[in-house]
Order: structure tokens, then sequence, then C-alpha cells
């Protein structure tokens, strides 16, 4: 087993502010990119920001849950798995940028499979599903 790195960056011709709330919104980010996400915890200081908990489901597997361990307003948003998934060391990182009006989004995950040899599986269904909603999104704009 691997630790794998999926990275994915995408531009939005909106404000940052406007991108950044849709994306850091937990459930919003969920339909965006096709799985089940709802708040289970808010965040120390607004609702979705550091220290809230969301709960994922995708299909038919077992819900998860993540926690945002790092979060600055317009800038920053990291994750980790804390519950219940078949993934290890996993970490989500969502940077964001403008510039002339123009925001880009740089979001990379790391992860490692606890089941042998499914986390180039894992890394490819996941960085698909995301990268696809990410610029649906974008192309709605």
């Amino acid at each position: 087993m691997s630790l794998q790195t999926i990275q994915i960056s995408q531009s939005f011709n909106a404000p940052i502010k406007n991108i950044f709330d849709t994306l850091s919104d937990h459930e919003t980010f969920g339909k965006l990119i096709g799985v089940s996400m709802k708040r289970v915890k808010d965040g120390e200081t607004c609702a979705n920001g550091l220290g809230s908990i969301r709960d994922i489901k995708i299909g038919p597997l077992p819900s998860f849950q993540e926690t945002i361990t790092g979060f600055v307003v317009g800038q920053f948003i990291e994750y980790k798995i804390t519950k219940g998934s078949p993934i290890k060391n996993h970490v989500g990182s969502l940077k964001f940028s403008e510039a002339n009006g123009v925001t880009t989004l740089d979001y990379t995950i790391k992860l490692e499979s606890k089941i042998p040899f499914t986390t180039g599986l894992i890394k490819a269904a996941l960085g698909n599903g995301i990268r696809k909603g990410l610029k649906q999104y974008s192309n709605s704009l």
C-alpha cells in the first residue's frame, strides 16, 4: 500500500468569495461532486469551518466522516477522514487564489487504502468524480 496524490486545478470566472462560499458549504460541495454530504457538527466559529464534521455517503458504500482541520476564509480549507473509511492517511487541501476576477482552486488529496491493491482505483474514481463536478460547476458560471 502506498500513499497516492490527486492534484486538481480548476479556474472559475467568479470572485473568490463566491467560489469559497460555495465550496466550503458541505451540502453544496457534496452535490457538486455527486456524493451525499451532510454537516453533523458545526465548526468553532462558523458552521462549515474549523472543527466541523461532515458525514459522506457514496453510493452503496458505508458512510464515513471528515473533519475540517484547517480553515481560513477565502483562502484555505483542509480536512481529513476521521471515522469509518477504507481509506487511511487521507488529507485534502483546497487553496484559493484570485487574479483579474478569475478564481483558481488548487485541490490536493493524499490517500492510502487500508485494502491492498485498491489505492489506485480509489484515486482514479475519486479524482475523476471531483474533476467532473468542479468542471461542470465552472462551466455553469
